[in-house]
């Protein structure tokens, strides 16, 4: 009876603890409104007479601890005096501490590992702050209002002899082990890579509970491997069987009645230039010389919109995905295959329906005239880049003479851009040959050539030129509703550090205005070319640059010099461009511009979902990189540091691209200290400086397949 009454007891004080969290997450929400018990009941859905008496003894509770404060009998407020509340999203790093980032706050807050409560890697806290040793600020985690995910990747670990196990997370920032009770291993045995969904984590326990939901199979396999990747970022690697079905019901006919209503570009020279492993072609040209000797060149993209039609199964998913996800061995699309790489895809010796962007230049690559619309056109060759580049050096071969005339003006375009403020950011991408089973044999690069240049200087015009005509009447702002690229200018502070920093090496920097910054920054990216500090500013310099996101707000893309630039080049592969395609035919039909505020919702998760296909690639891309260092461990390289920390530094190999951390507990020479703002470490006895762009010897001690890191050794 006893231990009844004591269950009891715990599982109401668990309620009320679980209604305190609701209560402040309600209260926080507008922080300097006093509440009396029936607005924070009604606020958190607990209504009747019983909720309310639960509500009740929540608020004394949370009075008591001193979370809130009563103004005036039965009314009550967010407690702000304890030196401080926020609200942010948590971010842990490898060494368990963690930083939270405030909204309007410009450094982010210090949350020291032993304060970090039950928050995960993304959450959506509450903190209260506080000043450290008088002037650093630092936080404690009090309650965790919005959990960002509850599955997980990582490997089973079973106690021995017992009927339980733990999860442990692959991700380090994930800075707990996930309890498995008896009957919730959904078949998984010790060592299996699996899925884990966490279910609860009660208060004062030292681990959450969770129950596998799927098992991905034995750590270190190549599939496991992958497939943990993409699950880590919720990325799917198949389509559901309905969306499949409803792709493979789409009319793949070229019908009169629809070719009636676009303009039949057939018998206009048109081709495609792709990397030779592409498998879906969502662009082509067209070009031809008018009888006044100047060039129509016509940019031409899949029309996607024709085929996914907003309300159905297809568009939904595609929305969900927003994507695809390039991996190392295998593309994840945003369309299903049928439409990725057969309907939608511009393969030679086969008429399409395309939207496209067709304008008039003259030999200085200025533009004539425009027009923007469906059209129907023939691929009449497929060009791998390779191809095209050996027709612009020999000046030889089929199409030879049409695209040279495409690299002249491509270049005059590219010259005009850089002159106007881009910026040429120009690094190479890592790249693998893989032998039959996906293990990797070699390693190259992906160059950008002159015919990798000449696809990009139309796919901008087309870009830019679409934002602008939506945006634009006789050359003002006309308020339309649209998706942009948007690229923010460069944080002021990072400039200033990187103008400082490479002042050092003899560079000056003009930071006067926007224009200036973007010539200085060109024109270190050109001087340090070669040189050994090429790494290290590169890298800094890039550091300095916001990210680019989508939104409907045209604040202008800072990187490309442009006002007003979108998306709409790559349907295929990208929702944003879908959803260009969809506006800009809803203008051309003279439609009133639509809810901004739902089409920003849209930007925000395509931005979103961009940036996890980001990671993912990048995982992908490390974990590669591993298994193909895995057989050179014990040898020796020249490396480049590439990054500095407190705990250590990265050494990138150029030659293959693979990257390996250097712990300064290793480093047995001295002690060593970290320097921040020269971005080096340097010993405290013997003066020794390990800093970013320098070269060093090491030798390769560790291949991590698990965790896609490699360690590294200093060789004298």
């Amino acid at each position: 009876m006893a231990k009844k009454k004591k269950y009891i007891s715990q599982k109401n004080d668990h309620k009320i603890m679980e209604i305190g969290r609701l209560i402040l997450r309600f209260m926080n929400e507008n922080s300097t409104k006093v509440y009396n018990y029936k607005q924070i009941s009604d606020g958190i859905d607990y209504k009747n007479p019983r909720q309310r008496e639960l509500v009740i003894q929540a608020l004394h509770k949370l009075q008591a601890n001193e979370r809130i404060k009563e103004t005036e009998k039965g009314k009550y407020i967010i407690n702000l005096n304890i030196a401080g509340t926020l609200t942010g999203v948590i971010d842990f790093n490898q060494s368990g501490n963690a930083y939270v980032k405030v909204e309007g706050l410009e450094d982010d807050v210090f949350i020291h590992s032993k304060n970090v409560k039950d928050a995960l890697q993304g959450d959506k806290v509450l903190i209260v702050t506080y000043t450290y040793k008088g002037k650093k600020l630092e936080g404690s985690v009090l309650e965790v209002l919005e959990r960002t995910r509850t599955e997980f990747v990582g490997t089973l670990q079973m106690v021995a002899h017992k009927d339980f196990g733990f999860v442990v997370c692959d991700k380090k920032t994930i800075n707990t082990d996930i309890f498995i009770p008896k009957g919730k291993f959904g078949g998984a045995e010790d060592g299996n890579k699996v899925i884990v969904k966490m279910t609860e984590w009660r208060p004062g326990d030292k681990n959450p509970e969770g129950e596998i939901i799927q098992v991905l199979g034995a750590p270190g396999e190549h599939e496991t491997e992958i497939h943990s990747i993409l699950a880590e970022y919720g990325l799917p690697y198949t389509f559901p069987e309905e969306v499949e079905r409803d792709a493979d019901k789409i009319d793949r006919t070229i019908n009169d009645e629809e070719v009636a209503k676009r303009w039949d570009m057939r018998d206009i020279l048109t081709f495609t230039i792709d990397p030779k492993d592409a498998k879906d072609f969502d662009d082509a040209l067209s070009m031809r010389k008018l009888d006044n000797g100047n060039w129509e060149i016509g940019v031409h993209i899949a029309d996607v919109s024709h085929y996914v039609v907003p309300g159905t199964m297809l568009d939904d998913e595609a929305y969900e995905r927003a994507t695809s996800v390039y991996l190392v061995d295998r593309v994840v699309p945003m369309l299903p295959e049928v439409l990725s790489n057969d309907v939608c895809s511009l393969r030679p010796n086969e008429d399409k329906f395309t939207f496209s962007a067709v304008f008039e230049l003259n030999d200085s690559a200025e533009i004539q005239k425009q027009w923007f619309g469906r059209t129907v056109t023939h691929s009449d060759r497929r060009f791998t880049y390779e191809e095209a580049q050996e027709r612009i050096e020999t000046k030889e071969g089929d199409l030879a003479e049409e695209i040279l005339v495409l690299d002249k003006l491509a270049k005059i375009m590219r010259q005009k851009r850089i002159k106007d403020g881009a910026i040429t950011f120009d690094r190479s991408e890592v790249r693998f040959n893989l032998d039959e089973n996906n293990q990797p044999i070699g390693v190259y690069f992906k160059i950008s050539k002159d015919s990798n240049h000449l696809i990009e200087e139309f796919m901008l015009l087309a870009n830019k030129k679409v934002s602008e005509f939506v945006s634009l009447k006789k050359g003002q702002p006309n308020n339309n509703t649209f998706i942009y690229r948007v690229h923010d200018d460069p944080d002021p502070a990072k400039l200033e550090s990187l103008r400082d920093f490479v002042s050092t090496f003899g560079y000056k920097m003009d930071l006067a205005n926007t224009k200036k910054v973007a010539e200085s920054l060109n024109r270190l990216l050109h001087d340090v070319k070669g040189k050994g500090e090429e790494n290290m500013i590169e890298t800094l310099a890039m550091r300095s640059m916001s990210k680019a996101v989508y939104s409907t707000e045209p604040i202008g893309h800072y990187g490309l010099g442009f006002e007003y630039y979108s998306h709409f080049t790559s349907p295929i592969r990208r929702y944003p461009d879908l959803l260009a395609h969809r506006l800009l035919q809803h203008y051309l039909d003279g439609g009133k511009s639509p809810d901004r505020n739902e089409l920003e919702e849209k930007a925000k998760h395509c931005s979103s979902m961009e940036r996890l296909a980001a990671d993912a690639e990048r995982d992908s891309i490390k974990y590669m990189q591993v298994k193909f260092m895995e057989k050179h461990l014990g040898e020796t390289f020249t490396g480049v540091i590439s990054g500095v920390a407190e705990f250590g530094f990265w050494v990138e190999i150029p030659e293959n691209g693979a990257e390996g951390l250097i712990k300064l507990r290793d480093l047995m020479d001295d002690s060593y200290q970290y320097d921040k703002a020269t971005h080096a470490v340097y010993g405290s006895r013997t003066g020794n400086r390990y800093q970013l762009g320098d070269q060093v010897q090491i030798k390769v001690v560790k291949a991590n397949l698990i965790q896609k890191q490699l360690d590294f050794k200093i060789v004298d």
